[in-house]
């Protein structure tokens, strides 16, 4: 497709990201029938349907989906361009795609909610799931990944933080069971564990060398619930040090071992590393976890 088409392929991202076509006539300022008009000469050139169209709006198809991510990431690097033409590199504005592992939302989310307070042009979507995205179909801004340093080509990778973790039981565990002397001193005790039977978790790998498989009497993929059965007393379980600070009530069940940890990077794509949303965000995130991620 030749460049003369970047007018329909911008419409039908306006559709895709709104919803509507009225709406995307109203971003665009031009008339409805001009938007459908490019989106029926889209779909023509294509040969695929890019939306589904219902009384509501239009959703988009998996095509308009792909679309939807090319035409999002010639977005962003198009304001990143005229940014550095104008000079206008202060403007901390626009949509910020950030995403991580579930169970980072007590380090991330505050510095999402004070950037916003700060900058009223920032709009956030923060996602939260165990899946790669893809940060050069522009899936995301900013990843918060975890384990090994990531090598993706064309990414620019920061290290954010250790991530450290600690094995905890709430009182009412302690009551009734007490508390292991010591890691040879786990037989009998009652585990939270992960859903994931291969979790790649460094503290999730050490329970299940040293646990028999029965002793893990909850188990879930959502980190949230895993807490909850913490503090409910169902067993013992690993939580952030940052989450179990929220909770004074906690009880340490054992020193905590330097193998539970696990290193946090910051992956940007180099085309977009530089907007000055994602280097404020960076910025802010690395001093928040350099205030709250330590052992002391």
């Amino acid at each position: 497709m030749s460049f003369e088409n970047w007018d329909e392929v911008r419409t039908a991202y306006q559709v895709a990201r709104i919803g509507t076509v009225s709406g995307a006539a109203e971003v665009l300022g031009v008339h409805h029938a001009t938007v459908i008009r490019h989106i029926d000469a889209l779909e023509a050139r294509l040969g695929t349907r890019l939306f589904q169209r219902h009384p509501r709006g239009y959703t988009a198809t998996e095509a308009g989906q792909e679309l939807l991510k090319v035409a999002q990431t010639t977005e962003d690097q198009f304001a990143h361009l005229a940014a550095r033409i104008t000079g206008a590199t202060t403007d901390v504005s626009g949509e910020l795609v950030v995403t991580s592992l579930p169970g980072l939302t007590d380090l991330v989310l505050p510095t999402l909610a004070r950037l916003q307070s700060e900058y009223s042009g920032l709009k956030v979507r923060y996602v939260s799931d165990a899946r790669v995205f893809r940060l050069e179909y522009g899936e995301a801004h900013v990843a918060i990944r975890a384990g090994g340093r990531p090598q993706e080509p064309d990414n620019v990778v920061q290290p954010l933080t250790t991530y450290y973790m600690g094995l905890y039981a709430a009182p009412s565990y302690v009551e009734r069971y007490g508390l292991p002397k010591n890691e040879t001193d786990l037989a009998g005790h009652r585990f939270i564990g992960s859903a994931e039977p291969d979790s790649r978790a460094p503290f999730m790998r050490w329970l299940a060398e040293r646990v028999a498989d029965d002793a893990v009497v909850f188990r879930s993929n959502e980190t949230e619930a895993m807490q909850d059965a913490v503090t409910e007393g169902v067993g013992l379980g690993f939580l952030s040090l940052l989450s179990a600070r929220g909770d004074p009530g906690l009880v340490e069940a054992l020193p905590h071992r330097p193998e539970w940890d696990t290193a946090l990077w910051l992956v940007t794509h180099v085309d977009l590393h530089r907007t000055p949303r994602i280097q404020t965000f960076v910025k802010a995130l690395r001093e928040a976890a350099r205030s709250s991620c330590s052992l002391n």
